[in-house]
This record gives structure tokens, sequence and C-alpha cells, in this order.
């Protein structure tokens, strides 16, 4: 384990940085956003448009990386993110930063799929259960780093906005300066939806209702925590108490799940998360919130990294490229789906619709 960390600290390092400015970003747009008047169905649209962009190019990825290698391609298509950050910088209105979202979105899942084949072509099957973890942990650190940076003072409103394109920039050195060396790629085989839901039915499934749930309250609890009269600071810090309760728990979830049936393990993952939406749902004090939406971030954020763990244990190498593209492109399929949705339920049900959404979306997992 520990030289796989070794041999990959370049890679986690370019996506750290990636993860904060992704995060930092995320949380801007729908908190400026609902400051300049968005309405929750803007606001909703717009950032869809990031998952919708990511159903594309999770396709174009694994492509790139046959053509150009990991390397190339992850420079590329980060310098392409940093442009569009710079763009939201220079606009305000929701068509052009729909069409920044859905750039970041085709680029930004590239990025996973090069990341993900990468880790998974170089581990085996006795350790990749924690080095995805690690990954993930990353992917989830970065996020909670970059939202809490969303109550920096920003006077004239644009230093965060060009502080994200500075991280995206920098993520690029540590690959290009390091002695790390790619993968070797074989040729991939061709894993389509039907193909790879014979090798692992529940990861399929499991990808696209896990990635909803995630989507649904990710979106819609800075707007959920605003509504119950929190500032734009304590919103964003919900957000972020949510995103460290999932960063915690998934090295111990990807070292339980080398050790016993992953299956097993994304099981007890989803009933937790039924337990923290019906806590949300029947105790809705503003004190509650932080901490119900940290359960059920602990409880849906791991589950994918399980989920691909599972499914690469069954791969062989010229489909693992391929596979990870497919799985990339259902976490998106489902993030567009919450992302569409979730804010939208928000108010229904006596405000309780995002609740009952989470813990039906859960309850079908299990």
């Amino acid at each position: 384990m520990k030289r796989a960390l070794l041999e990959n600290w370049a890679l986690f390092a370019a996506m750290m940085m990636l993860m904060v400015a992704n995060g930092l970003l995320a949380t801007l747009l729908t908190i400026r956003g609902a400051g300049l008047g968005f309405s929750d169905l803007t606001i909703s649209l717009m950032q869809g448009a990031y998952p919708l962009g990511a159903l594309i190019g999770t396709m174009v990825a694994p492509r790139l990386i046959e053509k150009v290698g990991h390397i190339r391609a992850f420079s590329a298509l980060a310098s392409l993110v940093s442009i569009a950050a710079i763009i939201h910088l220079l606009t305000g209105d929701p068509f052009s930063w729909s069409a920044m979202r859905f750039l970041g979105g085709f680029c930004y899942p590239g990025l996973y799929v090069i990341t993900e084949s990468w880790l998974n072509a170089k581990s085996d099957n006795k350790i990749r259960g924690q080095v995805l973890s690690v990954y993930l942990v990353i992917q989830l650190a970065g996020p909670a780093v970059g939202t809490a940076m969303v109550g920096l003072p920003d006077p004239t409103g644009n230093l965060l906005f060009a502080l994200v394109s500075i991280l995206i920039s920098l993520s690029i050195v540590p690959l290009l300066l390091s002695n790390i060396k790619a993968p070797e790629y074989e040729a991939p085989e061709r894993m389509p939806v039907p193909k790879l839901m014979k090798v692992s039915p529940m990861a399929v499934v499991g990808i696209v209702l896990m990635s909803f749930a995630v989507a649904a309250w990710y979106i819609s609890l800075p707007l959920y925590a605003l509504r119950q009269g929190f500032t734009n600071a304590q919103a964003g810090g919900a957000l972020v108490v949510a995103l460290i309760a999932g960063a915690v728990l998934q090295y111990p979830m990807g070292w339980l799940s080398d050790r016993m049936d992953r299956r097993l393990v994304v099981i007890g993952l989803a009933l937790a998360g039924i337990v923290g939406a019906v806590w949300l749902a029947v105790d809705m004090r503003p004190s509650v919130v932080t901490w119900g939406f940290a359960l059920v971030a602990a409880a849906t954020l791991p589950a994918y990294g399980i989920l691909v763990a599972h499914t690469n244990d069954q791969l062989r190498p010229a489909q693992i490229v391929p596979a990870s593209g497919t799985m990339v492109f259902l976490l998106n399929l489902g993030l567009l789906g919450g992302t569409l949705i979730g804010p939208n339920m928000i108010s229904l049900l006596d405000g309780r619709g995002l609740q009952v959404l989470l813990a039906v979306t859960c309850g079908t997992v299990v």
C-alpha cells in the first residue's frame, strides 16, 4: 500500500488541487446564483449542465487516452476547465454559466476516467479498495476545503473565481515535472452498459442510484440551509461538514470491503442513508440540518469507490479503461438526475420532499 501511494503521489496531488477547485466552484455558483436572483429551477438546470456534459466526456476520454496517453490527455482537459472557470468570472447570466458548466462537465469526468483507470491498472485486488478509497478521500476532502473557501473575504466578487482557475492550472504541474510513469496501455475492449451489467449488476444499478442521491443532497444542501435561516458561510459550512463525514468514512469502508463481500458493505451504507434521511424528515430543526446531512453523506459518498472496486475485481487489463469510462458515465447519469430533481423537491411535502427522495433512493439500493 505504501509503495502504491509513493508511485502515484503526483496523480494524487493533481487530483487534490482539481477537487478543491471543483468544490469551490460548484458551491460558489449555487450561492452566487441565488444572490443574483436565479430561481431553484434555474440553478438546478445550470448545475445540471455539468453531468450532461459528463455523459459525453466519459465516452470521449477512453479514446483520448488511446490517442495521446494518460498524462497528455489529463493536461489538455485540465487546461479547458481552467478556461471555463475564467469565463464564469467574466459573466453573470445563467446561459453562459450553463455553457461553462457543460464544458466543465465534459472535462472533469474525463479526468476521473484517466485517474481511475490509471489506479486500477496499477493496483491488485488485495489493495484495490484501499487505493481507490485514498483517491476518493481526496475527491471528498478537496471539495470540503473548496467549499470552506466560499467564506473567504472577496470584496470584488472576483477573487474566488480566479482562485479556481489558478488551482486548476497548478494541478498539471506535478504530473509534468515528476518522473511518474503512466500504466502500460492496452488496446481496450468495448464495455457498453449491457456488457458491464453482466459483470456486475449491482455496480450498474448501485452507481446510478447512489450518485443520484449524492447529487440530490449536494446541490440542495446550501439552498435547504439558506431557507432554514443559515448565512452563506453557515450554509457552506454545513456542506463542508457533510463532505468531511464522507471523507472520514471512505478509507475504513474501503479497508472493510477488501476483507468481505463488497456488496454487503454497500447494503450497510444504504441502510445508514435511510436512517439519516428519516431523521431529517422527522426532526426539521435547523440544529439537525448539519448532522443529519453529515450522516447521509457518510452513507452515500463511499459507495461509488466500493462498487468500482467490486467491478474491477472481475475485469481483465484490457477492460479496465473502457469499464472506467462506462462507470463514470453511469455516475454522471445519476448525478444528472439528482441535480435536476433534488433542488425542486425541497418545497414539496411540507419541506420533506428531499428527505423522502433520499430515503426511497437508498431503500431501492438495499
